[in-house]
């Protein structure tokens, strides 16, 4: 039975990529403008000569500009002051050869750079305070952020990384740096060390105590998706889940565990009964009729009659799918047709399925009763199916796992689902991050 909506593979994980980050760019924004203002603490140290001599003409210009700025001149006025200034700072730069020189060229750098609009100029500038040693211990990191601000809009992504890799392990207030980080690297075709960055980061912010921003999680999902880094996807997008469950979240998380899996209907069946519990479904029709679909082919009206009428009623209530589809019509029909017979044969399956000397009938029993929302008696099952073995262990503890998240049974649904492996065990991470989610006030 094969749908005939003629659907296009659109995901929420394209909507999630267009709406989060864009194409992928950062900017530096005003807070490495900031840098400019800010003021290098008094110490005892002395000029060179040489440097005071070369440094004459730079010093004038920027007294020059200091006192237009008071008097309210133009941004074009500013600019015409400084015709010269590059070349004077060059001059200036040339003569360091003390501390106190480097600090002082790098201040102007900073500062004349940021009239001119000269991302160069500033990076060099402020590598110069921060090489000068002379920046006091408590604004360092702040420095260094600002460094990297200034090499990331230069791309110098090499020189990004270095100023920004520490500023990320000292937990820095503002989180761009991490997306910034991830980004030079990312910039460099160095994409599992993006993912490794943002990895500290997160780190770093919760050993602190403090909330991980979802922009990293979405930055990361950005470079492993685009990239194709399947188990880095999934990973990524799992823990952006549990930290924002959203319903758009949860779709696009369930649809790249399928992209990058190897699902057959049994690990789809389950992956519709996630997006159903999670509010997964409840996104743009567009992006959700091809899961309710799968949803449908997955649970089969012939096999699991109960679950696929109760599915397809919730997708036409919901405005997804079409009563009157043939697709949509036939399932229902003949799901109609099976659910009293159906229900009918429970008790002498059950029987046999307690007698029975593997546990392949007692794992049948145990979807039926799953499919019917008798969580209790799916749970008996299932357990039943594993002690008395000969069954698809990872299916059983996957479906044991969703029983025990039906009754509230949070740790033990975890507990089942950490023992899945094979092509399950990203399935049963996100069904368990799931339970996260629902054991929360």
């Amino acid at each position: 039975m094969r749908a005939t909506f003629g659907l296009i593979g659109k995901t929420a994980m394209a909507l999630v990529l267009a709406t989060s980050i864009g194409a992928g760019a950062l900017s530096v924004g005003a807070t490495a403008a900031f840098a400019a203002e800010k003021k290098p603490k008094e110490v005892k140290a002395s000029y060179s000569k040489e440097f005071v001599a070369a440094a004459g003409p730079i010093q004038k210009t920027v007294t020059a500009l200091d006192e237009a700025k008071k008097k309210g001149a133009t941004p074009e006025a500013q600019k015409a002051l400084l015709a010269n200034a590059s070349v004077e700072l060059a001059a200036a730069e040339a003569a360091i050869s003390t501390p106190l020189d480097r600090m002082a060229a790098g201040g102007w750098g900073v500062s004349i750079g940021g009239v001119l609009n000269d991302i160069g100029m500033r990076q060099r500038g402020m590598k110069n305070m921060l090489d000068s040693g002379m920046v006091p211990a408590a604004n360092v990191t702040e420095y260094q952020f600002y460094l990297g601000n200034f090499a990331y809009s230069n791309k110098d992504f090499p020189a990004a990384i270095a100023a920004l890799t520490t500023v990320v392990q000292a937990n820095y207030k503002d989180d761009t740096a991490a997306e910034l980080l991830a980004d030079s690297y990312s910039q460099q075709g160095q994409h599992a060390q993006a993912l490794d960055a943002l990895r500290s980061a997160l780190t770093a912010r919760k050993a602190a105590g403090g909330v991980v921003p979802e922009g990293w999680f979405k930055r990361a999902n950005l470079i492993a998706y685009k990239n194709r880094l399947g188990p880095q996807a999934i990973e990524w997008s799992t823990m952006m889940v549990e930290n924002e469950p959203t319903a758009l979240n949860w779709l696009g998380a369930g649809q790249l565990v399928r992209e990058f899996g190897t699902f057959t209907n049994q690990e789809s069946l389950d992956l519709g009964r996630l997006l159903l519990r999670s509010g997964g479904f409840q996104n743009d029709p567009k992006y959700v009729e091809r899961e309710y679909i799968e949803y449908i082919e997955a649970a089969d009206p012939r096999r699991l009659p109960g679950e696929v009428l109760k599915v397809a009623e919730s997708g036409v209530k919901a405005g997804v799918l079409r009563a009157n589809d043939p697709f949509v019509a036939d399932a229902m029909s003949q799901a109609k047709g099976r659910i009293a017979a159906d229900k009918a044969s429970l008790p002498a399956l059950d029987r046999e399925a307690r007698a029975g000397k593997d546990g392949r009938s007692a794992l049948a029993m145990a979807d039926a009763y799953l499919s019917y929302d008798d969580a209790a008696k799916a749970e008996e099952m299932y357990k039943m199916a594993l002690e008395k073995g000969n069954v698809d262990k990872d299916r059983a503890l996957t479906r044991l796992g969703i029983a025990q998240v039906d009754q509230d049974k949070f740790e033990e649904a975890k507990a089942s689902f950490a023992q899945v492996g094979g092509a399950r065990a990203s399935l049963a991470r996100l069904w368990s991050a799931f339970a996260t989610t629902q054991a929360r006030p």
